[in-house]
């Protein structure tokens, strides 16, 4: 039961966040953090798949519903959710003695909690930008798009897993 309210309250913080603030925030249409992806990056280790993507698409869900996005939230945080155990198994490392954990940065250690939110940040922001426009006719400005959002939004993720590890 405490699991249950920790991960609701992340999903309810960052939703909100991402509405409130990080909707906001667009400089010269490349850089768009979206930090709620932090969501499924930091649910525990052992969670089913089936379980992750039904999450991950209801995350998705809520954003588009809030946004007036028709679906691109949805999909690219399904293709998040798909991603994650394929990133999980290549990264693992023997640190993780308890698959009930969830992944942090203080737990699994800097370079580890790097490389996952890039990765999974990167597979999410390229899904949703390539959706989102679908053409391939900017795809160098895409691309731009993509890499630059996914810094800012690593830059996020990771000061959000500090400041929550901290508490």
């Amino acid at each position: 039961m405490k699991n249950l309210s920790r991960y609701s309250g992340a999903f309810i913080v960052l939703i909100v966040l991402q509405l409130i603030i990080f909707n906001n925030i667009e400089f010269s249409g490349y850089v768009n953090p979206y930090v709620y992806v932090m969501f499924i990056l930091i649910l525990p280790f052992s969670i089913p798949s089936w379980f992750l993507l039904l999450l991950a698409f209801f995350t998705g869900l809520v954003i588009d519903l809030f946004s007036g996005t028709l679906g691109v939230h949805a999909f690219a945080t399904v293709m998040a959710g798909f991603v994650r155990p394929l990133i999980l198994t290549l990264n693992i490392t023997s640190e993780v003695n308890d698959p009930d954990m969830s992944p942090s940065l203080y737990r699994n250690g800097l370079r580890w909690f790097l490389f996952y939110t890039v990765t999974v940040v990167f597979v999410h922001h390229l899904s949703l930008f390539l959706v989102e426009i679908f053409t391939f006719s900017n795809f160098l400005h895409t691309m731009v798009r993509v890499l630059l959002s996914t810094a800012v939004t690593t830059f996020f993720i990771m000061l959000f897993d500090f400041i929550r590890q901290r508490r």
